[in-house]
């Protein structure tokens, strides 16, 4: 159909090494729509301070909606408006999936197997805000209302009181209403991959300056991944002489504490394993250098997505075959703060690396019911390994309580300090309930 060749060719050529602002962007993702309609969902999820849309381009065989056991990953780039090679390479990326698709049989499978969201600026207001590139710091790094978006979320371990910002709270809207199991954040300033916590106590170890979480062996290996996979981040090369990151990757709390941070508000309350990339030490570099910054991240983003996969996934439903939302999965020796609960399908998905593992599944009020599962490496296949539950009762459907947005950490921090260690799962059921 000569039409759609038309528009093939269209898009294609419109995607040069330049920076885009709003318009140009905006124009480039609809362009992108029209012409794989069927491979993609373009929508807003939000508006920023001055009114400007917060796109996100969705890829995949049902790229409109949830499809059970197809997991939902996602990248958000620009959050801070002066940091701007994130936002250029996820173009770029847009452009490599939907070219690559039915060409490539890796890409096919992935785009196949994965539901890929692309949200190339969070903060469109600040990139347009700065009219000086500047290797360092400009005033674009805030949103309209001068706030950071970066320090503006809730915080699992002190009250930060911040006033939400409307860039915020749309994506904080965007994680309660998907699924997402897997997420990177781009940024730039220094080359490395972050990972949680960004911000701890003693609860987590920070006073060994290191703030550790429930599956930091998982968090390790995905850091490792990207940096292992992009062109020179593993060298572990600092951006002066004072710095250097060994294999490429840092645990967030060692590197500086963060308030507020979105990858720690992902993990606690969304469910969903984010890591914060450093992709650049000069934060707004000249366009002549964008062509190479695509290059020595093309195969460390492709790498990642595939991560989604580890681990294992499932439904949890009553004797009817009803699936059961709210239903806390998770691996034994491995709790969370905010214990993960299935959706509205039934569904759970949970990353973790191959070996062996007890899956516990609960429904409030009901027996648990736990199963051993061999996990292998199934990445490459691009699905995790599949386990159902289910419960011989029959259920009516219950709404669970939400996690409350209160500095969890704190409070068990406090309970933790009075009683002993063994009481540390009853100590985090009290502070759930």
């Amino acid at each position: 159909d000569v039409v759609g060749i038309f528009c093939f060719v269209s898009v294609v050529a419109a995607l040069d090494f330049r920076y885009h602002h709003a318009e140009e962007l905006e124009k480039y993702l609809k362009g992108v729509h029209a012409a794989y309609p069927s491979l993609t969902h373009l929508h807003s999820i939000g508006r920023s301070v001055e009114g400007r849309d917060l796109w996100v381009l969705v890829l995949g065989r049902f790229p409109t909606h949830h499809k059970i056991g197809i997991p939902e990953f996602k990248y958000v780039a620009n959050m801070h408006g002066d940091e701007t090679v994130g936002r250029e390479i996820l173009l770029h990326l847009i452009d490599f999936l939907v070219t690559s698709y039915r060409r490539d049989p890796v890409i096919t499978r992935l785009l196949n197997n994965t539901r890929i969201h692309i949200m190339p600026t969070m903060n469109p207001d600040g990139f347009e805000a700065t009219k000086v590139p500047d290797c360092y710091y400009t005033r674009g790094r805030y949103n309209k209302n001068g706030e950071d978006l970066n320090r503006n979320f809730p915080d699992a371990f002190e009250s930060n009181n911040v006033s939400i910002q409307p860039e915020t709270q749309a994506v904080m809207n965007w994680i309660k209403n998907e699924t997402f199991v897997l997420s990177a954040n781009l940024h730039g300033g220094a080359l490395v991959a972050s990972y949680t916590f960004d911000n701890g106590n003693s609860v987590t170890g920070s006073s060994k300056g290191y703030s550790q979480s429930p599956d930091d062996d998982v968090f390790i290996h995905l850091a490792k991944t990207y940096s292992f996979n992009h062109n020179s981040m593993y060298k572990g090369i600092g951006c002066d002489n004072r710095q250097t990151f060994p294999e490429g990757i840092t645990n967030g709390y060692s590197w500086y504490q963060l308030e507020g941070g979105m990858q720690d508000y992902n993990y606690v309350w969304g469910q969903c394993f984010e890591i914060t990339l450093e992709l650049s030490c000069c934060k707004y570099p000249p366009e002549s250098e964008l062509e190479k910054f695509w290059k020595d991240n093309k195969a460390a983003l492709i790498e990642y997505i595939k991560q989604v996969h580890l681990g294992v996934k499932g439904q949890v439903t009553d004797r009817n075959g009803n699936p059961i939302p709210n239903a806390i999965v998770e691996a034994k020796g491995r709790p969370h703060i905010c214990p993960y609960r299935t959706n509205e399908h039934g569904e759970y998905f949970l990353l973790l690396l191959p070996g062996t593992y007890v899956i516990n599944a609960t429904v409030p009020g009901f027996q648990s019911m736990l199963k051993t599962v061999e996990i292998p490496d199934n990445t490459g296949n691009f699905s995790a390994v599949k386990h159902d539950f289910s419960f011989p009762e029959v259920f009516t459907r219950s709404i669970a309580p939400s996690c409350p947005k209160v500095p969890l950490y704190q409070e068990l921090e406090r309970t933790s300090a009075a009683v002993k260690p063994t009481l540390h799962i009853l100590v985090l059921m009290t502070v759930m309930l």
